[in-house]
């Protein structure tokens, strides 16, 4: 298929899916014309980026686990690296969260004092 329909498949814009192949996570095969023939794989794995990039996680992270992404079976191939590295994604997450209502507290006591003060 060519990109304008694995555009409009994936819903990621055709720019995007340049980027993707400039960055090394897609490697379409060309037609003799020059223009790129993209394939299921290739659309199974533009979901899968999407899905992480979604939940947050960023391009390099993704690209060190190109192999499970280019599984035969579910969209995410449970590669055990990959799941000791969501943990760990997971886990600065919630250390975050942590960090944010920490903050979110005492702000919110700041403000209260003075606000009783004015």
């Amino acid at each position: 298929m060519k990109i304008g329909e694995l555009s409009h498949r994936t819903g990621v814009s055709v720019r995007m899916l340049r980027y993707y192949e400039a960055e090394g996570l897609l490697k379409p095969a060309r037609r003799e014309s020059g223009y790129r023939d993209y394939g299921s794989e290739d659309e199974r794995v533009v979901g899968a980026i999407r899905m992480l990039n979604t939940s947050g996680l960023k391009l390099d992270f993704i690209r060190r686990f190109l192999s499970c992404l280019r599984s035969e079976g579910p969209i995410l191939h449970p590669c055990p690296d990959l799941l000791a590295a969501m943990e760990q994604e997971m886990q600065a997450l919630d250390d975050q969260i942590k960090r944010y209502r920490k903050s979110r507290t005492l702000l919110g006591s700041y403000y209260s004092e003075m606000r009783d003060h004015s």
